[in-house]
Order: C-alpha cells, then structure tokens, then sequence
C-alpha cells in the first residue's frame, strides 16, 4: 500500500494462524443438565479493565442482521480504538461464531453463544426472533446485561422496525433510537456505579 504506513501488528491471532490453545469451554458444573450454549470461552487479551479507562461496564454495543452485516455500532468505552472496517469484520466474526456455535452443539434447539468470558472484558448477546442479534462488550462480572440486551432489543422494535423510513437488514440511522439508547445506558452505568 502506497501512502499508508504499516499498521503494527496488534497481539492476538490470525485466521492464518487459528485460534490459542488456550481456547477452551469451561466444564459444565457437577449435576448439571448438558447445556447447548458455551457458557464460559476463556481467552487472553490485552485490553485494559473498565475501571482503568475510567468507565464504567460497557464497551460496545453491536446490532448485527441475520446475515452477518452490521447495522448499528457504538463505542463506550475505547473512543477511536476501532475504526469501521475493524468493527464490520468483528461483528461478520461473531456471527460466524455464533452459527458455528449452534452446529457443535451436542443437543438439538441450541442458539448459539450467550456469553463469552475473556480475561479482561465480557461479550454478552441476544438475539431475537428474526435472527438480529444484539451483543455487548462489557467489563468482566457485569451484572444483568441480558435484562440491558432485551431493553436495547426493545428500543430496536420501538423506534427503529415502527420507523416508515426505515428499510429492513440496513444500516441504522434513527435520532429517537440514539437518543433513548443512550439514556438506557446512561441509566445502566448510574446503577453501575452504586454497587
């Protein structure tokens, strides 16, 4: 590429490379009923915890389509860090992981991946009937972000799928929809911040 530095290598792996060994699921507890979904993917990173960054539980937020195209994306935590084609490939990775997901599962009726539990962050997700999926990056042991997940899903239904403009598995771009998000998670970190 002309005209464009190198971007330095970021730690992690590549498809190249595959996966850590480290990537494990977390054995389920004794007497348990199998569960279809992972419930725990151990996986180092490098990102710093909430309370450094001076925040307070969430990161991100993702819409994804039931495609894989990203429809909505929004950063709370690590302003800048991510820029859009960085964003687009890792809300096409999480989809294709959650598709994987439901495909090993050893019992039938499983939708795929709810948590994903790193080292320094959490990745909660829903997703709905349609097949939108709804997933937050948050920092680890956040409490109650499914009850966060349906209240954004229900946002979603309210102000973006009953808006005459808006055309189905397209990109978001909704001023009511921004602006009651983020009153919700502003409301999630002021509860946050009281524990």
């Amino acid at each position: 590429r002309r005209g464009r530095p190198a971007r330095p290598k970021e730690p992690g792996f590549s498809a190249a490379a595959g996966p850590p060994a480290n990537l494990q699921p977390a054995p389920p507890p004794p007497g348990a009923a199998p569960l279809c979904r992972p419930r725990n993917l151990a996986v180092n990173s490098a990102q710093p915890s909430a309370v450094a960054m001076g925040t307070v539980a969430i990161y991100s937020l993702f819409i994804i389509n039931k495609s894989g195209g990203l429809i909505y994306y929004k950063d709370y935590g690590s302003a800048g860090r991510m820029d859009t084609n960085d964003s687009l490939r890792l809300a096409s990775l999480w989809h294709s992981m959650h598709a994987i997901s439901q495909q090993l599962s050893p019992t039938t009726g499983c939708t795929g991946i709810d948590l994903l539990q790193a080292h320094n962050f959490d990745l909660h997700c829903f997703q709905s009937l349609t097949g939108t999926k709804f997933f937050v990056v948050c920092e680890t042991g956040a409490q109650n972000m499914e009850i966060l997940l349906k209240t954004i899903y229900e946002l979603y239904t309210e102000f973006v799928l009953k808006n005459p403009f808006y055309e189905m598995e397209m990109p978001i771009r909704c001023e009511l929809f921004d602006l009651n998000l983020a009153q919700v998670i502003q409301k999630d970190r002021v509860a946050l911040l009281g524990r």
